[in-house]
């Protein structure tokens, strides 16, 4: 089994073979240069070169470029004669093969879907997917522990909406259990999960939630290579940094430690890097380079691909071991500026100037650096990247629509699920609710009825005589007087009242 991806050489003015080591490979890297130097050819010869080895891996195709990897590269390729020529300069045997793939899209349309529940996403990441205050975020916090409390699992979008309604319902109660909840704030995250639906956010939640392992399997030897569809992701490129933040994260969080392994368990390209901290609060950024520096220790590398080096946050950059610089172009004084930073990120050479390297050097060119055996990055070197040995450029869409069909994923994934969960319950309970208030509504309404036919004095006599011993005495004594009285007062408006008050009390009571 090889024990290092070949990466490229040269000729007279270039670096011999460069190597990327597998058993360094978890110490992360960044392929980095402008637009059309080279960025998808070297991020598609390393992900051959991890597969070959028995890793898999997980990248993200912005373009729709790296397709090719399904196909075998063809020697009727117009660039087949280039590629024979580079391959002689930089002593590689070029064979042409494909590799295993299996495609991913969050929208079901160009793969399997791929979906998270809203509880694994969690309050942080959705907070920052949805743009939220410092305010609405903790509102939001309150939701998320009103569910754990209250054991209503949140799986899909209606599920948060529904929570969030009855938030807003119960703020009062919930303010003095978990301090001020708005109704203002939860209005607010309520449009918020609205604009998220209108962007096809919704499409990412549900289940069957996403099965790590089925990003880590083998097939025949070769690491599976999962294709994230993401050129029309692209159009939300919130939704697409959260997104792969989240499996991340989800990765950190369930893969076992295996300390300093031979080779990765999984290799992780993340693409257009620097969506994910643009505008990013510190907690987010916080949290990425909490991840970046610990999940080395769970077996996966991360490879962030972008323009810039200075798209990365430093203390991220600083984790970043294993570096393919493309051309930077400098036109401006604060590209220079960035040029020069980018120079002084690698250990000089003193064969050439880095940063004049870095504008010099042609598409399919770049200027690299890999850790050696010990760990220490090695100094800077021109290197001409390998010619791929899958197909360059998109496969047809029939050729992709076939692969999707033979998956042993379609059947897992392809349809949604829809079990009993936070709408269900919450609609349950209000429906519990409505009848107790009707049940309740009708009680009252006889009880209404009992009240007025004893005010109607149906129950009454009206002091008649039952011809007794107070017609003996011909109903002149002190006792006859003052039941006259009393049933005088009785007939009475004071009278109605009392009675009107006991009763109607009793009644009511019962």
């Amino acid at each position: 089994m090889a024990e290092k991806i070949f990466v490229g050489g040269g000729g007279a003015d270039y670096a011999e073979p460069q190597h990327l080591l597998l058993e360094k490979a978890n110490r992360h890297g960044l392929i980095a240069g402008a637009t059309g130097t080279g960025k998808t050819v070297t991020l598609q010869i390393m992900a051959e070169g991890f597969s070959a080895a028995g890793v898999p891996v997980f990248l993200s195709d912005v373009k729709g470029d790296l397709s090719g990897l399904a196909a075998t590269g063809s020697a009727d390729f117009k660039l087949h004669d280039a590629f024979t020529k580079r391959a002689r300069t930089i002593g590689l045997d070029l064979q042409y093969d494909h590799f295993p793939v299996t495609f991913w899209d969050l929208f079901g349309q160009q793969g399997h879907p791929i979906r998270a529940t809203v509880a694994e996403m969690g309050p942080l990441l959705l907070s920052r997917l949805m743009e939220l205050t410092e305010v609405q975020e903790g509102v939001l916090n309150v939701a998320f522990r009103v569910a754990d409390e209250d054991g209503l699992p949140l799986l899909d979008l209606k599920d948060l909406q529904a929570l969030l309604v009855w938030v807003g319902q119960n703020a009062k109660e919930l303010s003095l259990r978990y301090g001020n909840v708005a109704a203002s704030s939860v209005g607010a995250i309520q449009r918020q999960l609205l604009v998220l639906e209108n962007q096809g956010g919704a499409a990412l939640f549900g289940e069957p939630a996403l099965d790590l392992s089925d990003m880590m399997r083998l097939r025949d030897g070769r690491g599976e290579i999962n294709i994230l569809a993401a050129d029309q992701l692209m159009g939300s490129p919130r939704l697409y940094a959260t997104f792969l933040l989240w499996l991340l994260s989800e990765l950190f969080e369930e893969l076992p430690e295996v300390g300093n392994p031979d080779k990765p368990k999984l290799v992780f390209f993340f693409d257009e890097a620097h969506l994910l901290f643009d505008d990013a609060p510190k907690a987010l950024v916080d949290k990425v380079e909490q991840v970046a520096r610990l999940i080395r220790s769970k077996g996966v590398g991360v490879y962030f691909v972008t323009q810039n080096p200075g798209d990365i946050p430093d203390d991220v950059l600083g984790q970043l071991g294993n570096r393919v610089q493309h051309a930077l172009r400098a036109f401006t004084a604060k590209d220079r500026k960035e040029l020069k930073t980018a120079a002084e990120t690698y250990r000089d050479n003193p064969s050439f100037d880095t940063a004049r390297a870095i504008q010099e050097v042609g598409t399919g060119e770049a200027v690299t650096s890999f850790l050696d055996p010990k760990g220490i990055p090695m100094v800077v070197e021109r290197t001409l990247i390998r010619p791929p040995s899958s197909q360059l450029g998109p496969i047809d869409s029939a050729t992709r629509a076939q692969i999707m069909q033979e998956s042993d994923m379609a059947a897992k994934y392809n349809t949604a699920l829809d079990r009993d969960s936070a709408f269900e319950m919450l609609q349950k309970r209000a429906e519990a609710a409505a009848k107790e208030a009707e049940d309740a509504e009708k009680a009252e309404a006889i009880l209404e009825e009992k009240e007025r036919e004893f005010k109607s004095a149906r129950r009454y006599g009206g002091g008649r005589s039952t011809g007794g011993s107070a017609s003996k005495s011909g109903g002149s004594g002190f006792g006859d007087a003052i039941a006259s009285v009393v049933v005088k007062e009785l007939k009475g408006t004071t009278g109605r009242r009392i009675v009107r008050g006991i009763l109607g009390g009793l009644f009511k009571g019962r």
